[in-house]
């Protein structure tokens, strides 16, 4: 190692391979590592090799060299023995392959330059909306990237297109279907028009129903909020209904109503004169009561039973067919000398009593008759028909007046307690008042949600009960024109009302079965009878002193209550068909009944002749 380095001078200090490998301070420690002394003299032979080869191009044939020895020449290329290098012990010697020759690069061949390529123009698609909002973007590579994939878009055919146009299409329809289901929509089906109405849209469509027609107001208004006009209606309009009800509100406030609607002259008049009438009508009753209490001859309570007795032995004593037609109402007059009926022809009979023989035939209606009813003082009788008028008549048969007003064909109606005055119900959801002399309207009263079908006068005069359809019974100041009283309990409409003559008891009856006894000074309902198997067409109590009370129903009987504690007295039975009207005498002696079976059926207590022979005696 020593005559190589003399060999190299000072080239070995300053060899920049020998700074690479890290041997610069090869002589200062020699035996530092064994694989860095390897690494230098496979280089250094590789020198002598080169400046031999270049120098002695002609020299002696060389001498064979035993493996794993090198031949170092001199300056005077005097041959140097051989020396044995320095083997790393443990670490055999890395194998160098040696290096092949780098190939000669052939000149690139010269290429003929392509036609250029047509430049297609950029397909600008519109930006997807997002709830209403144009997605846009403040940064330059997302248009870096839509230029990137226009660059790199390719024809497609029209198929492929068409598909593509219904999977967007489908898509948006998604879309808008999930904000649809986000949105509130009104319930209500008068809402749902008034928000179709504001949008601008038929607030119906043929055959639509309600659930079609909010589903329909659901979409527009999920596809205004797509394109961002919802709000911007909904803020118009209601800008413009608080513009409109300010407006309202400024002249509601210039102008004073009154708590009251004011009524014709006529109807002053009638109010005052019911008036005058009801208070000496309950002194009269007031006093009679007092009279039977205080008397010590008066038995209440052997009157009473005598006249449940006389109910109990009511038998069929008369049946007559009434007309071509079922019959639908009946009505006694005020000495109970005649007897009147109606039928769907349209026709009212007068029969006489007790024979019911025809007297005459009342005919003015051009639809089916409703009701019929005597008057309590004079000898007229009034009819209601479903051709929206009522009719009074004389016994004789002529025809006196016709009133007319309602919208619906009628119901029931009653005579005043004076005589001067009728009432009407009707299914135009009102009952009205009329003045008998005049013919002319003097109240049209609403207050029932649905159409009103039976109506009762007290005794006083001063107090008129309807019920209606909507289920319920209310009680009406004549004198003022308050609703006094809303009866409420039944669950289904309310066909038949009647006042008892001691002046606190009211009975109801509809198609709930149930016969209702209220009690106008307490408020409430003190009796529910459970009466018949089918609803009550009508309830009357007896109009002398409500002894008892008669019901009539569709189940073909009519049954007897007592009056005092309400218990079943006797049950009529005759009727084939169903019972639509029953009706008591003055005297409490005959109980009449018509039925759509056509027949007039009248009852009668079985020792009524021989009381009377026994009175002639």
């Amino acid at each position: 190692m020593a005559a190589v380095a003399a060999a190299q001078g000072d080239d070995f200090c300053h060899n920049p391979f020998l700074a690479l490998m890290g041997l610069q301070d090869l002589r200062s420690s020699p035996t530092r590592n064994n694989s860095r002394v390897f690494a230098y003299t496979m280089y250094c032979t590789m020198e002598v090799d080169e400046d031999n080869s270049a120098s002695n191009s002609a020299a002696e044939p060389s001498v064979a060299v035993p493996d794993g020895q090198t031949i170092v020449p001199t300056a005077n290329n005097t041959p140097i023995q051989p020396v044995q290098p320095i083997i790393p012990p443990l670490v055999p010697p890395a194998v160098v392959p040696p290096i092949a020759p780098i190939p000669a690069i052939p000149p690139p061949p010269v290429i003929n330059p392509l036609a250029p390529l047509p430049v297609r123009p950029p397909v600008l698609k519109p930006p997807v909306p997002q709830n209403g909002e144009v997605k846009t973007s403040d940064s330059d590579s997302d248009h870096e990237d839509e230029g990137q994939a226009t660059a790199g878009e390719y024809e497609i055919s029209e198929e492929s297109r068409l598909v593509r146009e219904r999977q967007e299409k489908a898509m948006q329809e998604l879309l808008m279907k999930r904000s649809a289901a986000a949105l509130a929509v009104p319930t209500n089906d008068m809402a749902v028009r008034t928000r179709l109405r504001r949008l601008g849209e038929p607030i119906t469509l043929f055959g639509e129903r309600e659930m079609e027609r909010r589903d329909r107001l659901r979409m527009i208004m999920a596809k205004l909020d797509s394109e961002g006009q919802l709000e911007k209606l909904m803020k118009a309009h209601e800008e413009e209904e608080a513009a409109v009800s300010a407006k309202v509100e400024d002249i509601e406030e210039d102008i004073e109503y009154p708590f009251y609607t004011e009524g014709p002259k006529e109807l002053l008049d009638a109010r005052i004169d019911i008036a005058k009438f009801s208070v000496v009508k309950a002194v009269a009753r007031v006093q009679r009561a007092q009279r039977k209490r205080d008397d010590p001859d008066e038995d209440m309570d052997a009157e009473i039973d005598w006249a449940l007795k006389q109910a109990g032995n009511l038998v069929l004593d008369c049946s007559e067919i009434g007309d071509d037609r079922p019959l639908s109402g009946c009505s006694f007059s005020r000495d109970g000398k005649l007897l009147a009926t109606c039928s769907l022809r349209g026709v009212a009979k007068l029969w006489s009593m007790p024979r019911v023989s025809k007297v005459s035939a009342l005919k003015g209606h051009t639809e089916r008759a409703t009701d019929v009813t005597f008057s309590p003082v004079h000898d007229h009788l009034a009819t209601a028909s479903a051709d929206r008028t009522a009719k009074l008549w004389n016994t004789d048969g002529s025809l006196l007046k016709t009133f007319e007003g309602h919208l619906d064909r009628l119901a029931r109606i009653a005579f005043h307690p004076s005589g001067k005055y009728l009432g009407t119900t009707s299914f135009d959801k009102t009952w009205r008042l009329w003045d008998i002399d005049s013919g002319v309207e003097l109240l049209l009263q609403e207050g029932h949600s649905r159409s009103v079908y039976g109506i009762a006068f007290h005794q006083d005069g001063s107090l008129a009960a309807s019920c209606g359809l909507d289920a319920l019974a209310r009680v009406w100041d004549l004198r003022t024109g308050r609703s006094i009283l809303a009866l409420e309990g039944h669950v289904k409409p309310v066909l038949g009302v009647s006042f008892s003559p001691n002046g606190y008891h009211l009975a109801t009856g509809g198609e709930d079965n149930t016969c209702r006894i209220w009690d106008l000074r307490k408020k409430k309902s003190l009796y529910i009878i459970p009466a018949h198997s089918n609803l009550i067409s009508q309830v009357k109590f007896e109009p002398q002193e409500g002894y008892y009370l008669v019901t009539a129903s569709y189940d073909m009987t009519t049954k007897v209550w007592s009056g005092r504690d309400f218990k079943p007295v006797k049950s009529l039975s005759g009727h084939e068909a169903k019972v639509t009207a029953s009706d008591i005498s003055e005297d409490g002696r005959y109980i009449v009944t018509v039925s759509h079976d056509r027949t007039i059926k009248l009852w009668t207590a079985g020792n009524n002749e021989k009381e009377n022979d026994m009175d002639l005696d």
